[in-house]
């Protein structure tokens, strides 16, 4: 059975858009279009749409609002359409803080604005249909407290010798809200490549900088890795890591083409991180389609510690279960587990002398 969207936007060009992209998939099927949150309520209780896709500015009630009213006494997967400015992405968080799924700027008359737009737009709305058994109230889990340093890995000489090394898509900031704030200070850097719209990472560095002991920063072409540092790949943009020999690791960051839909990538994260070998720690997070799968495969083979999310805190399970498939992940955890896992393997492994 074909899923069924409801398209919420006040701007009948962009609906006529955005229907055409959903109508191009063989498995969804636009059921019906909204000039308004007024409209869509009624639509809703008539089509019973499985996702809806929500604008964020509409005349009579705007789309944050509609949200927070609609996963109160509705919860159904939403994808929200963002602007591609900063204010947009800004917004977009508070969406997802709010029980959206996920988000996608909205497209222009021309087109994706550069991404293949239906193939990522079918990708976010089989995500969110995906995530229908799994949606939650906001308020139902609370950002984790910050764990004490371990003594161990605050006093260790070649802490900074390691490198963990995140990827993700869709659920995957969710997650990150459950690991970061538990990282200490004297954590080794951590490099995250999370597929996200450009103005996205500023934001989501900004809102985890608030509630976290390391500094959470958008990274800089050619800027070291050090330890307490977490950074996120700038939106549409690939993010490696670089071991330059007795002087230590830097950011690489490109613009090439996107792999498999996602830039960044993290499948060019994991694939850069496998040179590491043993130092480096490789995590796959919630999201859709294959990337990681194979760049996390490397990682292991190559003697890093691998971790892939369980299927039951993943909000979309695709890009784990990849991972997972192709036998890429030594451990399969819930993302609440992850901190615990990580502190146990630097203790037991990464804080042991060692040389590049």
């Amino acid at each position: 059975m074909k899923i069924r969207v409801l398209i919420v936007d006040d701007s009948a060009l962009i609906r006529g858009i955005i229907a055409a992209y959903i109508n191009e998939q063989p498995d969804m099927t636009v059921v019906g279009e909204a000039p308004d949150p007024i409209v869509a309520r009624d639509l809703i209780a008539s089509l019973k749409p499985d996702v809806l896709t929500l604008d964020i500015e509409m005349p009579n009630m705007n789309g944050l609002s509609f949200l927070k009213r609609l996963m109160a006494v509705k919860p159904m997967p939403v994808v929200m359409l963002s602007s591609y400015t900063q204010d947009g992405s800004d917004i977009a968080f508070r969406a997802l803080d709010m029980g959206a799924v996920d988000f996608i700027p909205k497209p222009t008359q021309q087109g994706g604005g550069g991404i293949d737009y239906g193939r990522v737009i079918g990708e976010k709305i089989r995500a969110a249909h995906s995530a229908r058994d799994k949606l939650k109230s906001p308020d139902a889990v609370e950002l984790a407290e910050a764990q004490e340093v371990l003594p161990m890995l605050a006093h260790a000489d070649n802490a900074d010798q390691a490198c963990i090394c995140i990827g993700g898509a869709t659920g995957g900031a969710d997650a990150l809200k459950t690991i970061l704030p538990r990282l200490p200070a004297a954590f080794p850097p951590v490099v995250v490549a999370l597929d996200v719209p450009a103005s996205f990472a500023a934001i989501l560095a900004r809102k985890m900088g608030a509630i976290c002991q390391v500094k959470v920063k958008e990274a800089e072409h050619g800027e070291p890795l050090l330890p307490g540092h977490c950074y996120l790949a700038p939106g549409a943009r690939h993010i490696a890591v670089e071991h330059r020999k007795g002087r230590g690791l830097f950011v690489q960051l490109a613009d090439s083409a996107p792999v498999m839909d996602h830039r960044p990538s993290a499948d060019v994260l994991f694939h850069s991180a496998a040179a590491l070998g043993e130092h480096a720690i490789g995590i796959v997070l919630s999201g859709w389609g294959d990337d990681g799968a194979a760049g996390l495969k490397a990682m292991r083979k190559a003697g890093a510690y691998t971790i892939a999310q369980d299927e039951a805190t993943s909000i979309v399970s695709a890009m784990p279960h990849a991972a997972i498939n192709a036998d890429a992940a030594e451990e399969v955890l819930p993302v609440e587990r992850m901190p615990d896992a990580l502190f146990d393997h630097l203790n037991a492994v990464l804080l042991q002398e060692f040389e590049w």
